[in-house]
């Protein structure tokens, strides 16, 4: 009859994976409380009136972060489980690794966004305001004005304009 030893030690080998992958419990990934503009409004605010559009306001729906999610999520549990192998089982390093990832996907869906276009109106205030910086409500009437009278401008991409929102994607290990 075969005789097993070592049962203590590996009894407290499984006890320290146990306590490393408890170390972590969540990641969150997008635009944190702390990201704001310039002038103090969220980031996430902004995002959120980008993905989900603000018809009453004439902005149409850009869902990059939905679309993103809707892509990639299925495959973040597998990722998750390899990636907490590489980590040594420390869920702390793993969900950080794990956000990292997430938060480079959520940017490449920022970038890759190009519908639908941006309307003539906020081509003619990426024009006038390159950084969006210093512009006014009025200056969005005078531009839907000129926009009305004939101006044109460059057509610009969407969801790039002073590219603030691109770079507050961030993570948190919770």
């Amino acid at each position: 009859m075969a005789e097993v030893r070592g049962g203590e030690k590996l009894a407290e080998a499984l006890k320290q994976i146990r306590d490393r992958v408890r170390s972590g419990t969540e990641v969150r990934v997008g635009f944190l409380e702390n990201a704001t503009y310039p002038d103090g409004t969220k980031v996430a605010t902004v995002a959120a009136i980008n993905n989900f559009g603000a018809p009453e306001a004439g902005i149409p729906a850009r869902p990059f972060f939905s679309e993103m999610v809707a892509r990639n999520s299925p495959e973040w549990g597998d990722k998750f489980a390899d990636v907490l192998v590489e980590a040594d089982y420390d869920a702390e390093v793993a969900l950080g690794l794990m956000g990292d990832g997430m938060a480079g996907q959520l940017r490449q869906s920022i970038v890759d966004t190009e519908s639908p276009p941006n309307s003539p109106v906020t081509n003619l205030l990426k024009q006038r305001f390159p950084t969006g910086d210093g512009m006014e409500f009025s200056d969005v009437l005078q531009a839907r004005a000129d926009v009305a009278a004939g101006a044109t401008a460059p057509a610009g991409k969407p969801l790039s304009w002073s590219g603030h929102m691109l770079a507050s994607v961030d993570k948190e290990v919770i």
